[in-house]
């Protein structure tokens, strides 16, 4: 009797579940492919923007590691040409790492030197020359045909400083800010020359220990994707360095020729401005026509302004597209789009970091969809820091 029973309500759950599957293959048959295909890419981008969200909020909590690791790279990656002519030439590593430290900090310091030198030569002409200009502006707008009271003057003024500061406070202020206090800057600067002697004493071994945290299949991979990224970012590194001199001499032998006071320091604040993309270059010619007009009048700024122009339409025309379009491989487009949009997320951090992070991801991404590994054309290691990893063997069919 108990099983004549169960028999039909087995049926029944068999007919139950039978009627749901057609149902729900009707209902899936009266959705569009076009929603369909659509839902199925909205649901895998919203958990790849989770995943994203995560990740920049992982690096805001932990800015005062990321920061200094990022900028470790990236100054290792500009000492990385002279470092491995030197380790090709038989040097011992110890040695080949003090000239580069100590090679790179007497450039920079030489620099700030030479500048703060002449500064402190033409510093009190300047200042004498720049009121007087702006006595004059001031006279011109009272006398002038505007006709402003010196109240109103006052008060354009206030309103530009405050407009200045609460621009200024925003971009020093990003997500990725170092710090608020000589203390965090400290810290992470000693962070970074920590950083910096590891990756050129032991990057091989860093590097090995970083793809043995993958699964063994997929490590031929991540060292042939690390690898071309790594020469990615050590192209930008070189082709920026290369870039920022040229314009950086150009600037200031424009100034120079000009009269303009303050050449050598202007071009200082060009080359080191010029590692910053866009935001770099615009700050630091606006500061040289602007100590143009303050200085010697409005006809020698406007020279100063095509000076800069020709310079930075050089720089963006031609340097650009030539040296820097085929070394880190991304759209001038592109190039100002993650600028401006690191800039926006991170401050000038971000602005800093972004073209080269762009420039690796892009690299790591085609060199994984495009299963470059399995060709066997790998990067040649002369150019690397990092250690080969090994290629599993394959098992005979």
């Amino acid at each position: 009797m108990s099983g004549s029973d169960e028999k039909p309500r087995g049926s029944l759950v068999d007919a139950l579940r039978d009627r749901s599957r057609v149902v729900s293959t009707e209902v899936s048959e009266s959705i569009p492919h076009g929603l369909r295909v659509a839902t199925a890419y909205s649901w895998r981008f919203l958990v790849v923007a989770a995943a994203i969200g995560v990740g920049v909020w992982l690096v805001i909590q932990l800015k005062l590691l990321v920061v200094p690791l990022l900028v470790s790279i990236l100054v290792s990656a500009l000492l990385w040409p002279a470092f491995g002519w030197m380790l090709r030439h038989r040097f011992p590593r110890w040695l080949a790492i003090v000239i580069s430290i100590v090679g790179t900090l007497a450039i920079v310091g030489g620099l700030l030197w030479l500048a703060v030198w002449q500064i402190t030569q033409q510093w009190s002409s300047v200042q004498a020359r720049t009121v007087e200009t702006v006595d004059q502006f001031r006279q011109y707008l009272i006398n002038g045909p505007l006709g402003l009271t010196p109240a109103q003057i006052d008060d354009y003024l206030a309103q530009a400083l405050s407009f200045i500061q609460t621009q200024a406070q925003l971009l020093l202020s990003g997500a990725l800010a170092i710090g608020t206090t000589i203390g965090h800057v400290a810290a992470g600067a000693l962070l970074s020359l920590f950083i910096l002697l590891c990756i050129l004493a032991d990057g091989g071994g860093i590097w090995g220990w970083t793809v043995r945290l993958f699964p063994k299949r997929s490590r031929v991979a991540v060292d042939g994707a690390g690898r071309a990224g790594w020469l990615t970012v050590i192209n930008y590194a070189r082709t920026q360095l290369l870039v920022a001199t040229i314009d950086a001499t150009g600037i200031a032998l424009g100034a120079f020729f000009l009269g303009v006071p303050l050449a050598i320091p202007i071009g200082v604040l060009v080359f080191l401005g010029s590692f910053v993309p866009v935001v770099g270059a615009v700050v630091t010619g606006a500061l040289a026509v602007f100590l143009a007009l303050v200085y010697n009048g409005p006809w020698i700024a406007l020279w100063m302004l095509v000076v800069v122009l020709g310079v930075q339409q050089l720089e963006g025309h031609v340097l650009q597209p030539l040296l820097m379009g085929s070394a880190v491989k991304v759209h001038p487009l592109a190039v100002v789009l993650v600028v401006f949009g690191g800039a926006l997320i991170a401050g000038i951090p971000g602005a800093l970091f972004a073209v080269p992070l762009a420039a690796f991801v892009n690299v790591v991404t085609v060199y994984l969809a495009n299963r470059t590994w399995e060709t066997g054309r790998r990067p040649p290691p002369a150019d690397l820091i990092w250690s080969t990893v090994p290629r599993p063997r394959r098992t005979p069919a």
